[in-house]
């Protein structure tokens, strides 16, 4: 029998901070699943919200139940649900799709024009309970423990970015450190890079990238990045760059430390327009830019499941932190303070 109602961080009214909250159990419709909440990860995204930045408040309308990374097992099928069971262990595309525009019809649904997000527009995984679309779920192996496969949604992030080109036997430069930026050196050396370069103002971020695989690592604030690059690749420049931090800066670094005909994947998004001089950054270089914004559904998804499920990458050393739900505002403070790689956040008993 389920419960009626369920805790849950709860953003009751526009403004920073949440609270822990109870709230009804979720309603699911036709083509929904009910999960019960195993894991669910924090992201920066999750981080906007809580502060109550500009994007958030011009994006999402309160009461709102955030959180977007998450796993969770089958509690309550929808009659219409034809390819999901009691029991099933699923973790969540974040992606809610419409199935029926120009993007969908044509094998693009990850930038569907009708594009509905769990945890900003509909109510998120940081709660015992959460609405999950059949249509946004992934059936996953039982080989992979909550703490890890409820990261496959952002580690995915880093998939579509990594691979956005050929990576092997690369110069590759990865421009921001948080988790996804980490995410993405790993995905680099099991690849086959052959340099690996990381940079991020935050020393306990660079040194969690040179123990995930990065070759060099430094501070793009004490050491200038293009001409470290150059160093590095004896006079040449990065062959690909991995711009994971929405940084002005770190952009600008990024088209200077390339090489003519490189790539450039941006996943990290400004804080506003960004001054660039495409004449010299892209034209004259003949770059290549890649915009990415989520995961393909559902390439990424078996990408990320080949190198988490094969064993090909282990991510356990970036998840730092392990909280129980109700320790939600010390997560908060951990992320902004910098000083953390993944924090999974569990509604019932963390495992032992």
């Amino acid at each position: 029998m389920l419960p009626k109602t369920m805790t849950a961080v709860l953003k009751s009214a526009p403004g920073p901070g949440a609270e822990i909250a109870t709230a009804p159990l979720p309603l699911i419709g036709p083509t929904d699943v009910l999960l019960k909440v195993l894991a669910t990860s924090i992201c920066g995204t999750d981080l906007h919200i809580y502060k109550w930045n500009a994007w958030a408040a011009g994006r999402m309308t309160t009461p709102r139940i955030p959180g977007h990374e998450f796993c969770g097992e089958v509690v309550q099928v929808g009659e219409h649900v034809e390819s999901l069971r009691l029991g099933d262990y699923v973790s969540g595309e974040s992606h809610v799709p419409c199935g029926w525009c120009y993007p969908c019809r044509t094998g693009m649904r990850h930038v569907c024009a009708n594009l509905k997000i769990i945890g900003v527009d509909l109510d998120g995984s940081f709660a015992e309970y959460v609405r999950l679309p059949e249509v946004s779920a992934w059936k996953t192996s039982r080989d992979l423990p909550p703490e890890v496969a409820c990261l496959q949604e952002p580690f995915g992030n880093a998939v579509q970015t990594a691979l956005s080109t050929q990576i092997a036997a690369a110069n590759v430069l990865v421009t921001g450190c948080g988790p996804i930026g980490v995410f993405a050196v790993a995905i680099a050396k099991a690849a086959g890079a052959a340099t690996i370069i990381a940079t991020d103002p935050n020393s306990y971020r660079v040194e969690l990238a040179l123990r995930i695989g990065a070759t060099h690592g430094f501070d793009p604030l004490t050491v200038d990045t293009p001409t470290r690059v150059r160093e590095i690749t004896n006079g040449v420049g990065a062959d690909v760059v991995l711009e994971m931090s929405g940084s002005p800066a770190a952009i600008a670094d990024a088209f200077e430390s390339l090489r003519p005909g490189g790539h450039v994947a941006l996943l990290g998004l400004p804080p506003g327009p960004v001054m660039l001089d495409i004449n010299e950054a892209i034209i004259f270089k003949s770059a290549t830019v890649q915009g990415v914004t989520g995961r393909k559904m559902w390439d990424t998804w078996y990408q990320t499941a080949a190198f988490l499920g094969g064993g090909v990458i282990d991510v356990l050393p970036i998840i730092t932190h392990r909280l129980p739900l109700s320790e939600f505002h010390h997560a908060m403070e951990l992320l902004e303070s910098g000083r953390s790689g993944k924090i999974v956040l569990y509604p019932g008993d963390i495992p032992k």
